[in-house]
């Protein structure tokens, strides 16, 4: 039996579905894939295992919108029916070339279907005229094995056009149990030549055994490498998650293929962040979506028949050598009516009429900043506290002891805008310089309630519409 064939799974229960983000039709869904803008769409691609909530030989689910808000649901875009792709077709990303949307990914296969372990990883390229039907190319995989002194973990290549040549990036690990980025490039998208290692971790521990999800990309004159290393060992507040994600920030040098870069940072504090990618809007704006989960994560919504969402989009910038992330502005289509406005003094509770909200507020830098999301039996679901003299922000959750703590650079004034849908919190803190992206499940509603310990403060609190 083929697996267009199969019975999809059926949600049972919408209790968790989210409102304003991308979520699959049903199924369980993992990292976004093939992040693009082609004939008047913005396409979101992501890794969908439509048979089950739990995660299975991966399809490439498909979603597109026109004002990267309200977002269709499309067929499955690539199923895993090949030799080359057997038993996935996992991450990668897309190109528009001769009005034509390209999409490279990862196809996996095992040799032996009892054993996860017996997989081999290869690189393929399909491609579409409509943005909806693909066909996979008749010279994949064309990179079909790593090279020599690397694992078989060979994954998620990320592709780009530049200095008349294509290039690409793939995560891997060598053969030490080191993580690193490889770098290829093609003239045809057919024939691909392997250009060494972009990036690689020093120590495992530090750095990470493996690096999946690379992206790069031009920001603000500087070049960026963002990766997910798996086996970052904690280290004071830092890397707290089961698995990290973060960048380097350097120089890429095209003719000597140097990428001199300076050390690792971690771009999103939260429980619920891993595997972004990026692409470049048609205004210009670098746009980044990742998966609002975690591995090995509680996910309640499995038994409702469905597993996993994507962040709501987020446009990056990079000030002061330093990545901020923050909700695109086309939030403001969402909004139907304020249910709060205006200045306070050290306090104030605002009850959501329902669990899709934005709020917004603006803050004295002197002062100490507790914000505590709440349900109506008032059993605490979040407290972030920003303190003055430590210029940090902590992020205290219900089922987690230890607090995620992110390093501020706070000056006169800040503020803290977060997005709330029925079972997702995104926080962003100082214009993006710190963020905390948060699954939770709770079927009350919920409030909110602001606190400093001196100076008034500014809140503006809008109702999301329910798509």
């Amino acid at each position: 039996m083929t697996s267009d064939k199969k019975e999809s799974i059926k949600v049972t229960n919408s209790r968790y579905r989210l409102n304003y983000h991308i979520m699959g039709p049903n199924g369980w869904i993992n990292d976004p894939n093939g992040l693009s803008y082609f004939k008047g769409y913005y396409h979101v691609f992501f890794q969908h295992h439509p048979y089950s909530a739990d995660w299975g030989p991966m399809h490439w689910g498909h979603a597109r919108s026109k004002d990267l808000i309200h977002w269709e649901s499309l067929p499955i875009a690539l199923f895993p029916d090949t030799p080359q792709d057997a038993d996935g077709c996992f991450s990668g990303s897309a190109i528009v070339v001769d009005d034509k949307l390209y999409l490279m990914y990862t196809g996996h296969v095992l040799s032996n279907p009892d054993d996860p372990d017996s997989y081999t990883q290869n690189q393929n390229i399909a491609f579409s005229s409509d943005g909806i039907n693909f066909q996979k190319s008749i010279y994949n995989p064309v990179i079909p094995t790593p090279p020599d002194d690397n694992s078989k973990d060979f994954r998620d290549p990320k592709i780009w056009y530049a200095n008349n040549h294509w290039f690409s990036i793939i995560g891997s690990k060598n053969k030490s149990g080191l993580g690193r980025v490889l770098l290829y490039s093609s003239q045809n998208l057919k024939t691909w030549s392997f250009l060494g290692s972009l990036a690689e971790a020093k120590n495992a521990d530090a750095e990470g055994y493996v690096w999946e999800c690379p992206d790069f990309f031009k920001l603000d004159g500087s070049d960026i490498l963002i990766v997910s290393p798996q086996g970052i060992k904690p280290k004071g507040n830092k890397y707290k998650n089961l698995f990290q994600t973060g960048y380097y920030v350097g120089d890429f040098d095209y003719k000597s293929m140097n990428f001199n870069h300076n050390s690792f940072s971690e771009l999103d504090y939260g429980h619920d962040f891993y595997a972004p990618q990026s692409f470049q809007a048609p205004d210009g704006r670098r746009i980044l979506l990742g998966w609002m989960n975690m591995w090995e994560s509680d996910m309640p919504e499995k038994v409702d028949g469905w597993a996993g969402a994507l962040t709501f989009p987020r446009e990056l910038n990079l000030i002061n050598n330093k990545l901020h992330m923050n909700p695109i502005e086309e939030i403001q289509q969402l909004r139907t009516h304020k249910i709060a406005e205006g200045n306070y003094s050290q306090y104030n509770s605002i009850v959501l009429p329902n669990n899709s909200v934005e709020y917004l507020g603006t803050f004295d830098a002197k002062s100490d900043v507790q914000i505590c999301i709440k349900n109506i039996e008032n059993n605490e679901i979040f407290i972030l506290k920003i303190s003055s003299e430590l210029n940090q922000a902590s992020l205290q959750k219900y089922n987690d002891f230890e607090p995620r703590v992110a390093n501020l650079s706070l000056e006169k004034q800040f503020d803290i805008h977060i997005l709330i849908d029925s079972s997702s919190a995104e926080i962003f803190i100082n214009n993006g310089e710190a963020v905390f992206t948060e699954r939770f499940y709770d079927e009350h509603d919920l409030f909110i309630e602001t606190s400093t310990s001196e100076n008034d403060f500014q809140i503006n609190a809008f109702q999301l519409s329910i798509q």
